[in-house]
């Protein structure tokens, strides 16, 4: 389980994770992350939080972001909210490390869905773009559907891929999470 003080790294994405707040310590209200971004670094996907918003301020550098069809790069002291439902993501606009605070509300399981993408990657268990192979994305996908899903495709057409694909990802083996953390069993 994550606590406040925790680090998680994606050396795909260029991402690396403090946890400032998490689900256990907001009783499931927030989770509250300082992420930094090195240059060329990225979120692995556009995606959407159907049921969650999420508040950005950026702290140090320059960040990209596209939030719907509204591309925005912010600086130091740059705030941005991405509503629920609204399609979006981030990378480092700049040459030098980005650092911002993001807060999501509520919690629900996205720190689990962190820990398993960047745990993933750590092992090299993802493509170049910080994805898992589609059957295991299945699984996690289906898992985590209420805190992530694509921007493009409708939700229900996404609820009834994931079906075979979930079940066909945890025939061969896959779990819908992934990592060392205490209560996340590791899947080879």
């Amino acid at each position: 389980m994550i606590r406040a003080g925790d680090v998680i790294e994606n050396p795909v994405t260029g991402e690396r994770i403090v946890f400032h707040k998490t689900s256990r310590e907001t009783g499931g209200q927030a989770v509250v992350i300082e992420t930094f971004v090195q240059p060329d670094g990225f979120v692995a996907a556009a995606h959407v939080h159907p049921n969650q918003e999420e508040r950005f301020e950026v702290l140090a550098g320059s960040v990209g972001f596209r939030v719907g069809r509204e591309k925005i790069v912010g600086g130091p002291g740059h705030r941005l909210t991405v509503p629920a439902g609204t399609p979006h993501k981030f990378w480092n606009a700049g040459d030098d490390v980005a650092r911002f605070v993001c807060e999501v509300r509520p919690a629900l399981q996205f720190e689990s869905l962190l820990e398993t993408m960047f745990a993933l990657a750590a092992d090299g268990k993802t493509n170049r773009k910080g994805m898992p192979n589609p059957l295991r994305l299945a699984v996690i996908a289906r898992h985590h559907f209420d805190v992530a899903r694509l921007p493009v495709v409708p939700d229900a057409l996404q609820r009834a891929a994931l079906v075979p694909g979930a079940l066909l990802g945890r025939a061969v083996g896959y779990g819908p999470t992934y990592g060392t953390g205490e209560g996340l069993p590791s899947m080879a």
